[in-house]
């Protein structure tokens, strides 16, 4: 299927369920659209899903998963998927049920795409870098949809929110197949994920997207890297990653400057 058709049954799956969408997001910063595709295009996608042999893995004390943003590696629907969410009539659906301003798709899919986490995987608390990668907009929103069947919360995985910062309790949201998870992004919205269980039967995929608006969110202008923590019980290691995030919003303003160039998104 192409992005086009792709978008045309989403776009209408996403407006049936505004009414409750937009309230959840009013009061928790976030939304789920649950059976968004047909099965059997859902089972498409998840099928068509590239080896975790040809995607980087990023492994370090933040996180371990494994991700690629070079959608012409890997079978074409793969990258019609990703894209099907930058239609401009999935854009302003979302934006509607939201209620943010002047909401824009990455063309560029700056730290988007896809990702796969696999038995002993995970994602440590933290907030998402508050810019696109030349610094002109404002990351609002992070699109999460998941493509494992047969997915089961005991196997993890599950997306977490602080709603009161990482030292607080997390609420969890299960990594459903076919499954779409809205999430804001902001200066408030510490998330991760839980470490994927050892008897896990495949690795965990997602399609992921993020769109950005020149307004800020909070009415006001701020700016921070993706900043990671330790869990509650982690306090050693959130003194390292505290340290870490420092030292990586240097390295960002230098990257802004054009010194050290990124490396997460689509060269064409």
């Amino acid at each position: 299927m192409t992005r086009n058709e792709l978008a045309d049954l989403i776009a209408p799956r996403i407006a049936a369920a505004s009414t409750p969408a937009a309230r959840l997001f009013e009061q928790h910063g976030y939304f789920i659209v649950d059976d968004l595709l047909p099965a059997t295009v859902a089972d498409q996608i998840a099928a068509s899903f590239p080896s975790p042999s040809i995607m980087m893995l990023r492994k370090s004390l933040r996180e371990r998963k494994y991700v690629s943003a070079q959608m012409n590696r890997h079978p074409p629907i793969i990258e019609e998927a990703v894209y099907a969410f930058q239609d401009k009539n999935v854009v302003s659906t979302i934006a509607r049920i939201t209620g943010l301003q002047a909401v824009e798709p990455d063309e560029h899919l700056y730290a988007g795409g896809i990702s796969s986490m696999d038995r002993g995987h995970y994602l440590r608390p933290h907030i998402d870098n508050s810019h696109d990668m030349e610094r002109h907009r404002y990351r609002v929103l992070n699109l999460l949809y998941y493509v494992t069947p047969s997915w089961r919360e005991e196997h993890g995985g599950s997306l977490e929110l602080w709603p009161n910062g990482p030292m607080g309790q997390p609420i969890a949201i299960h990594s459903k197949f076919n499954r779409l998870l809205v999430i804001a992004t902001n200066t408030r919205s510490w998330h991760s994920v839980n470490r994927i269980s050892e008897d896990a039967p495949a690795p965990r995929t997602c399609v992921s997207n993020y769109y950005f608006s020149p307004r800020s969110p909070e009415g006001a202008d701020y700016f921070h890297v993706t900043s990671f923590r330790g869990r509650p019980e982690e306090p050693f290691t959130n003194i390292v990653l505290r340290a870490d995030a420092a030292a990586r919003g240097l390295l960002r303003k230098l990257r802004s400057k054009g010194l050290i160039p990124t490396k997460h998104f689509y060269k064409r």
